[in-house]
């Protein structure tokens, strides 16, 4: 058995297939496949049935699951606590972020980390939200930069840098533009330009109208909250982010009884020293960009 062998079987059964897993991973699908088969004729059993689109766990993979997930957290824990061993000279820190993150303060504090310990590997990576709190909970991740709207698990450490409402953007001349705030059903009968499902932005828009019974099908779906903008300034439909994103030459229109959409820096349980180093300028960076 080899760790990598571990770690694909691991995020299949997390992902319920070997090609959410590969995404996942960043690994090609057959090559999943074929190192988790090869765990499998090792092992001398089937750890998962295998259906057109969909992996599920044996009763066999069921049991051995948990364990390989002990395994791989004991060896996560191997390089913890070396890293803490030998400081901050080396290591590795692990970040995820959301999709197109140019937020001033992390980019930063990306800059100065690297320059202050340039002998440890940080390797960054992008997904929406609900994967990067998954990566931090199974501990591929260290640190992740999230939007959210349900309270993070207890176990990470968290910092908040944004909780505010969600709000409209719409041009000068669009007849919201003169309103303090509108109803989230009147959304309805809108082409509504947002984020895709697993956002915090997106999440916050569905328990909104949720809320009061409506149903919501966004007519565009962009991972840049830019490109939102603009589609939205040319007339493409309003543009439905948390406050603070939505600018000039737009108009920022309320929604009444909106959820909240938080953004937040989490840690995930025993981070290395690298990691926690990491954690602390980014942390300082976001509340000071300067």
């Amino acid at each position: 058995m080899e760790l990598h062998q571990l770690r694909y079987a691991l995020e299949v059964s997390r992902r319920g297939s070997f090609t959410a897993a590969a995404d996942a991973i960043h690994v090609s699908q057959p090559g999943v496949s074929a190192q988790v088969a090869k765990l499998e004729r090792e092992l001398g059993l089937r750890l998962f049935e295998r259906g057109s689109r969909t992996a599920t766990l044996t009763s066999e993979g069921g049991v051995l699951v948990p364990h390989i997930a002990t395994a791989l957290a004991a060896v996560d824990r191997i390089r913890v606590v070396a890293d803490d061993l030998v400081g901050i000279a080396r290591g590795e820190v692990r970040i995820g972020t959301i999709i197109g993150c140019t937020i001033p303060g992390y980019l930063a504090a990306f800059a100065e980390f690297r320059q202050a310990h340039p002998g440890v590997v940080v390797t960054a990576s992008e997904g929406n939200s609900v994967d990067l709190i998954a990566a931090l909970g199974s501990g591929s991740l260290d640190v992740a930069l999230v939007a959210h709207t349900e309270s993070l698990p207890e176990a990470f450490d968290v910092h908040t840098v944004v909780d505010e409402p969600l709000a409209v953007g719409v041009p000068a001349g669009h007849p919201w533009a003169t309103r303090g705030s509108i109803m989230p059903q009147e959304l309805v009968d809108h082409h509504v330009l947002t984020l895709p499902s697993g956002t915090g932005v997106r999440s916050a828009l569905e328990k909104t109208c949720a809320a009061i019974g409506a149903e919501l099908t966004p007519a565009v779906q962009v991972y840049s909250p830019d490109a939102a903008l603009v589609l939205a300034a040319q007339g493409a439909g309003v543009v439905v982010l948390s406050a603070s994103m939505i600018s000039s030459p737009l108009v920022t229109v309320g929604i009444r009884g909106s959820e909240h959409t938080c953004l937040s820096l989490a840690t995930r349980d025993e981070p290395g020293a690298a990691a926690r180093a990491f954690a602390k300028i980014l942390r300082t960076r976001l509340d000071d960009p300067r």
